[in-house]
């Protein structure tokens, strides 16, 4: 007798399942996030992959001593910012998701990309343009002399056979949302439909070895669209972000199992396709001379990278009453507690004027040792006195004023040094024990805040 399908309600947020609808999710707090979805008896997944896996791979189990530790060997994606984000290319069997808002240009990215990997087989497929759309793309792109598979499918059993043919060294599919199985009685974009797509793709980039790249749409919120059981299926999920009204681009890792999440790569977007930004350091900071008010250089790390950012602050009088905090790539809970620190420690009555903080270059960055340059920043444009331009600051300030030592801090004072800077005001803390060889930077050590703000402003 054959077993009868049942229906169960799952979070779309953690991936809890339930007998029945409920309110809020007893397992992540999420209120409204239950649907409805199907289970069936056999598992979807291990069917659909089927056709594609001929090798009758069974799993058994293996002493752990006789695995090798050996590093699984990378495809070079011949994208240096791609690269190291990935944290050295591609792992051969690793299914990797690629998420960002409509235009940003993901598409774009992962068709140079492929374009531009002459030595593999590569197989595109996209369920959301049609072929012409993306030979004008790739004309655009002007990669000469390189091509690739190009395939118009959604259905995924249709694209497993398609793949059982062409036998490919790398897959892409543009976008996951747009792919649906036959064997589930749902709609493309449901989470049923994801969840089994997903898991059947998974399925067969483990037991073949060959790497898969899903592009996947974003909600409102900014969070991928789909079950959130998505994020964990896969080995590395991407971020693809910036504002459109300017020119760069960040590619982020959330998450990562070969490799650190805390790599950033740097995109310019032009007219014939997404150009890696190789020193950002010379992209982020005005070499204008002019000592404008409110604006000071900060010595930053994101992963393994140092760069130079600018920071700039204005700082005017409440016109309404109520004084603004507004910040542009930088944590307003931060700034917010900075300005406290500004008024408690230092004494400089901030209380009813509006602050607003924005990190030039449209890019966002979380490394506490731009602290510094913040405060300097908001005094500068509170004073209406500028910094000179041959200054740039990094560390980190404490609730009681102090300020507490970075880390990396000779890739920082190298990176500073190569820009021609002149002087650096660095925590005390990091200037003992330092190997200063090499350096010809002039180094301001300071305890306090009030110590960098002499240093600065006299």
């Amino acid at each position: 007798m054959a077993q009868k399908s049942k229906t169960v309600f799952v979070c779309s947020n953690c991936g809890y399942d339930a007998p029945k609808w409920q309110g809020k999710c007893p397992s992540c707090g999420q209120w409204n996030t239950f649907k409805e979805m199907t289970i069936m008896p056999e598992r979807r997944s291990e069917k659909i992959a089927s056709g594609v896996l001929d090798n009758g791979h069974k799993s058994e189990p293996v002493r752990l001593s006789s695995i090798s530790a050996a590093e699984e060997p990378r495809i070079d994606t011949h994208d240096t910012e791609l690269n190291r984000v990935l944290g050295g290319g591609l792992v051969p069997g690793s299914l990797t998701l690629l998420g960002g808002e409509p235009g940003i240009g993901k598409s774009t990215l992962l068709l140079q990309t492929i374009l531009g990997m002459r030595d593999k087989n590569v197989l595109y497929v996209s369920g959301e343009e049609s072929e012409r759309q993306i030979k004008l793309r790739a004309d655009r792109l002007n990669h000469q002399g390189t091509d690739c598979l190009l395939l118009c499918e959604t259905e995924l059993e249709r694209i497993f056979a398609h793949i059982k043919n062409t036998q490919p060294d790398m897959v892409v599919i543009d976008s996951i949302q747009t792919i649906f199985t036959s064997t589930i009685d749902s709609a493309p974009g449901n989470i049923t439909q994801i969840r089994e797509c997903t898991a059947a793709i998974l399925k067969y980039a483990k037991e073949s070895s060959v790497p898969v790249i899903l592009i996947g749409h974003i909600t409102k919120d900014g969070t991928i669209a789909g079950p959130k059981v998505l994020e964990h299926i896969v080995d590395t999920v991407l971020q693809f972000e910036g504002d459109r009204h300017y020119f760069y681009r960040i590619l982020r890792s959330i998450k990562n199992r070969f490799g650190s999440t805390a790599e950033l790569g740097i995109y310019e977007m032009r007219s014939d396709g997404l150009i890696a930004v190789e020193n950002p350091s010379q992209v982020l900071v005005n070499e204008d001379n002019a000592e404008l008010s409110g604006v000071a250089v900060a010595a930053a790390i994101e992963g393994a990278r140092p760069f130079l950012i600018e920071t700039q602050a204005l700082v005017s009088t409440a016109a309404y009453g109520t004084p603004q905090r507004s910040s542009t790539g930088f944590d307003t809970r931060r700034l917010n507690m900075l300005l406290a620190v500004l008024e408690k420690r230092v004494g400089f009555k901030l209380g009813q004027k509006d602050v607003f903080l924005n990190i030039a270059g449209g890019i966002r960055v979380s490394d506490p040792a731009i602290d510094l340059s913040v405060i300097a920043a908001v005094l500068s444009s509170n004073v209406d006195t500028g910094i000179e331009r041959s200054v740039c600051l990094t560390g980190e300030v404490g609730l009681s004023g102090e300020i507490r030592p970075v880390t990396r801090i000779a890739q920082r004072i190298s990176e500073a040094q190569k820009l021609g800077f002149e002087r650096m005001i660095v925590p005390a803390a990091n200037v003992k024990g330092l190997d200063k060889k090499g350096i010809t930077i002039e180094l301001v050590p300071v305890k306090r805040v009030e110590e960098a703000l002499r240093a600065l402003f006299g």
